[in-house]
């Protein structure tokens, strides 16, 4: 039996990723549809909140899809639910029927989103047990620089063919990169292993994955360490999301930039948001994902707390920069750290459950900003709100360190007993 390429297969989910992905370049869309169609900003943004809530809320759903009927099923469904709903967008604006933009994009788009995001994770840590970190990070990271790489695109297109044209072209093009991308996905076969990876456990070259207490997601709903995890995630994205909401304001309110360089550093946060997400990722197969969290927090509690008070331009995109990567890395760590918490038995229906938090986020991140900001009338108030929450997280993940500590320590000093027991038996 031939054995497909990995590394093919890790391409394979970027392919999805980086479709998906799109949606983050949803601002292109804005002005537009606000000038073509005569709809108001807060109507033309409630798509991309809604796309977002159903991608936390589908991604509970369809993780057990997953698990049961393999990821080439998954995302197949995806690239259908996804490219449909780019279509019917397009429609709707042709029609000029703001409620069909919400079904379409919103509903039918963001259950395509929630799938598609779920899909790959499981089954490329099968794929790479030598490398966990690495494995999230390379297919989340194409979410993140999805809008890096498709705002231009979007931005030409929609200045050339107009906006309904633009949904029909991505809606054909998505499809195509999807649906090629979900065919090749398959688990490896049972009992497979990289060339050399059992020798390099047996010499202690490499450590044996974590999988600190194997359970289904059901169970795994029921203990303390998921909803460590979900407060994480969810102050994470929420300040995440709000910064990125506010960041063209803020810089030209800071800095003093123009509207123009402010454009640019919001178009540079889409490389940064995704490179964070392979690098964060990647370093914590060497850092150990507990630490890595933690280290996500402390940079996250300083960068808020500094961030206002850098009027120089350099050092105000350097830290917003850094931030992103946290913002990013949150995303892609935490497939592994599901895994090392949980093992990979059902890690897409774990993960589809934590992602609720990115729901939940997504309806309170920017609305959460513009509150503070008007509510105080500075976003030094705002984001030092913002680096108080991050002391929670932070404390959380501490926690969530100490108890792997005391689970692996009894797990340690339970083996010389089921030694003993083995022997009897």
């Amino acid at each position: 039996m031939k054995v497909k390429n990995r590394w093919l297969i890790a391409a394979s989910g970027v392919g999805i990723h980086i479709s998906i992905g799109s949606v983050y370049a949803w601002s292109v869309f804005s002005k537009p549809l606000m000038s073509q169609m005569g709809w108001s900003l807060k109507e033309v943004g409630f798509a991309f909140g809604l796309a977002i809530f159903m991608l936390g809320m589908s991604a509970a759903v369809m993780g057990h899809v997953v698990e049961k009927r393999g990821p080439r099923f998954s995302g197949i469904l995806s690239a259908i639910f996804w490219s449909v709903g780019l279509l019917g967008a397009g429609v709707a604006v042709s029609i000029g029927n703001l409620w069909m933009l919400y079904l379409c994009y919103g509903v039918i788009g963001g259950i395509g989103l929630g799938t598609g995001y779920v899909t790959p994770v499981s089954t490329l840590m099968k794929w790479f047990p030598d490398r966990r970190g690495l494995a999230t990070g390379l297919a989340i990271m194409g979410f993140g620089f999805a809008s890096f790489l498709g705002a231009p695109l979007m931005a030409e297109l929609i200045q050339t063919v107009g906006i309904a044209s633009t949904f029909f072209i991505l809606g054909s093009i998505y499809a195509v990169v999807m649906l090629a991308s979900a065919l090749y996905l398959e688990p490896p076969p049972a009992g497979w292993h990289p060339d050399g990876f059992a020798e390099a456990l047996a010499e202690g070259r490499k450590k044996p994955q974590m999988d600190l207490m194997p359970m289904t997601a059901n169970e795994a709903v029921k203990t303390k360490p998921f909803y460590g995890l979900w407060l994480m995630m969810f102050i994470n994205i929420t300040c995440g999301i709000a910064v990125i909401s506010v960041a063209s304001p803020m810089a030209q309110e800071v800095t003093g930039m123009s509207a123009l360089a402010a454009g640019a550093v919001v178009g540079m946060i889409g490389l940064f948001n995704g490179g964070g997400r392979l690098g964060w990722a990647s370093f914590s197969d060497v850092l150990g994902r507990p630490n890595t969290y933690i280290a996500f927090f402390v940079i996250e509690v300083l960068a808020f707390y500094l961030l206002p008070s850098l009027t120089q331009v350099v050092m105000f995109q350097v830290v917003l920069y850094l931030i992103m990567t946290c913002y990013g890395g949150g995303f892609s760590t935490l497939p592994a750290y599901i895994g090392d918490l949980f093992g990979t038995k059902q890690v897409s229906a774990i993960h589809g459950y934590v992602l609720t938090a990115w729901a939940m986020a997504g309806l309170v991140g920017s609305s959460f900003a513009s509150f503070l900001r008007e509510a105080t009338g500075s976003y030094a108030a705002m984001t030092t709100v913002f680096a108080v929450i991050f002391l929670l997280a932070l404390t959380v993940s501490v926690a969530m360190k100490v108890f792997i500590q005391r689970e692996l320590a009894r797990r340690h000093a339970l083996q010389p007993a089921l030694a003993v027991e083995s022997d009897v038996a």
